[in-house]
């Protein structure tokens, strides 16, 4: 038998398997990190969550209706969106080019991470969820399986773009995170996450129109509500869907010509 007869070869759900057991790994060995990233959202939620309850005159329950929906979005848009900045890390270290020359389907070192990322989105919302539960929080049951798996797929499209712009950034940090942020706080703003945009000027609302976080956002306050078959549910979806599948192909195209 010759060596190239014995040699392993790449097997795209297999090695895809491999990564993703071995991206959990810290995960699961320091669950702390996982508390740690909701210290913002919790921040949100307890003082921002306040001022339009005040501001509105409406009950809290009803408005903690309308906010959870979005800080479960930014948990994803801030969360994975950073993402990006640990295979920084391992591209600097020379953690990253050890793995190239594993035999290991090129495509599964970006899908394994980014499907990694779904786990640590469904624990925070699910956290997120129970806080506000008791200040008068409510949730439709099926509705929030199906905003979990909404908030999955946006996810992974959203980790799998802020790793492409790892790869593409490579050792300048600073450039990484001069775009990541350049991108994430016009996104997160006319997305109506945190503010209502039914005021915003003309111009804000045409904008925000094509922007898919506020149709995610819009599509998780419904699923949330039980409004199964509302509209902004389908653009939801099209939008996450849309976000994963750029998200990916770019992605995998990147890493394919990383070196």
């Amino acid at each position: 038998m010759t060596d190239n007869d014995t040699r392993v070869r790449p097997n795209l759900a297999r090695d895809t398997g491999n990564v993703l057991s071995r991206e959990l790994k810290p995960v699961l060995r320091d669950p702390f990190t996982l508390i740690f990233s909701l210290l913002q959202p919790l921040i949100f939620l307890g003082l921002f969550a306040p001022l339009l309850i005040g501001d509105s005159g409406r009950p809290a329950g009803e408005t903690l209706n309308w906010f959870v929906p979005g800080v479960l979005v930014m948990i994803v848009l801030f969360g994975t969106g950073s993402t990006g900045s640990n295979l920084q890390y391992e591209m600097m270290t020379g953690s990253h080019q050890r793995t190239l020359v594993a035999p290991l389907a090129r495509s599964s070192l970006l899908i394994g991470r980014a499907l990694k990322e779904i786990a640590p989105i469904v624990v925070q919302a699910l956290v997120i969820v129970l806080i506000a539960w008791p200040f008068g929080f409510t949730v439709d049951v099926p509705g929030l399986l199906i905003g979990l798996a909404l908030l999955a797929v946006f996810g992974v499209g959203l980790g799998s773009l802020s790793y492409s712009l790892a790869l593409a950034t490579k050792d300048r940090e600073w450039l990484f995170w001069g775009v990541q942020q350049s991108l994430i706080f016009p996104l997160l703003i006319l997305s109506g996450m945190l503010l209502p945009l039914d005021a915003a000027p003309g111009w804000m609302r045409v904008v925000a129109s094509f922007n898919p976080v506020n149709w995610v956002v819009q599509g998780e306050r419904a699923l949330f509500a039980g409004d199964l078959g509302d509209a902004t549910v389908m653009w939801g979806w099209l939008s996450a869907l849309a976000v994963a599948v750029v998200g990916l192909a770019v992605g995998v195209r990147a890493i394919r010509r990383s070196s």
